[in-house]
């Protein structure tokens, strides 16, 4: 099932992910919405404090609610930022060896953008992952405040897959008391659902089983904001407020 409901992103994916979040939510040069969600697990024998009886679901999520990548490795004391700073996508960014697209210039208007993630404030702002204004920053911008307002809309994606796959597989709601991979298993139901439910012509009983590795592993980054950040974020800004709707 995974190589057709979810296959390792390639360049014509991220391009179509792209395309989409611009027709349905009016998020230009939007790769995927990224998110963690707080799984309760029973509790494994001697694992000490390390378990909590909660792993993180960390999700990249395209326009209409589909699971790209997940990783439920991580423990609930990893926070959202750390998993994903600390992720091997995080790493093929910055090596280049993930296939995404070029900067390209936002229509009406002068300057280029690179294609970029959209986070919650839990994420760090990085050139490729964009995340609010800070509160303060807010008060009295009416074009910060517009910003947030903008990246909110088209992140809510995120949080809509959690809610659809919690409300179809309700034992997200539960404590589970087997492996995680039931997780995994869960997150390419969901696709698979919204796939047929997009093309019933689709038949899942054809699928061939595959070996793929769309989880997210872990290492140690910093997460302090760069001004080319700052920069990036201050072109969606500039672009949004020219361009309301």
């Amino acid at each position: 099932l995974q190589k057709t409901h979810m296959p390792v992103p390639n360049a014509e994916c991220i391009k179509k992910v792209a395309k989409d979040y611009f027709e349905k939510w009016n998020f230009l040069n939007c790769l995927h919405s990224i998110n963690g969600k707080h799984i309760r697990l029973k509790c494994p024998a001697k694992s000490g404090s390390m378990f909590f009886n909660y792993k993180v679901l960390l999700a990249i999520v395209d326009a209409i609610y589909r699971f790209l990548m997940v990783d439920v490795e991580a423990y609930e004391k990893d926070s959202d930022a750390g998993v994903f700073s600390n992720s091997a996508i995080h790493q093929n960014i910055r090596n280049g060896s993930l296939p995404l697209s070029k900067d390209k210039q936002l229509p009406n208007f002068e300057q280029n953008s690179p294609f970029v993630f959209i986070g919650d404030e839990a994420f760090p702002l990085r050139t490729y992952l964009l995340r609010p204004y800070p509160r303060r920053r807010v008060q009295n911008n009416v074009a910060a405040s517009y910003f947030n307002y903008r990246l909110s809309r088209a992140r809510m994606t995120v949080e809509c897959a959690f809610g659809i796959s919690s409300a179809k597989l309700s034992i997200l709601l539960k404590s589970i008391e087997t492996s995680v991979h039931i997780v995994k298993a869960i997150c390419l139901l969901h696709n698979a659902i919204i796939d047929m439910e997009e093309d019933p012509s689709i038949d899942i009983s054809k699928d061939n089983v595959t070996e793929g590795n769309n989880n997210l592993q872990l290492s140690t980054v910093n997460n302090r904001p760069l001004r080319a950040a700052e920069n990036v974020r201050s072109i969606f800004c500039e672009y949004f407020s020219l361009n309301k709707i």
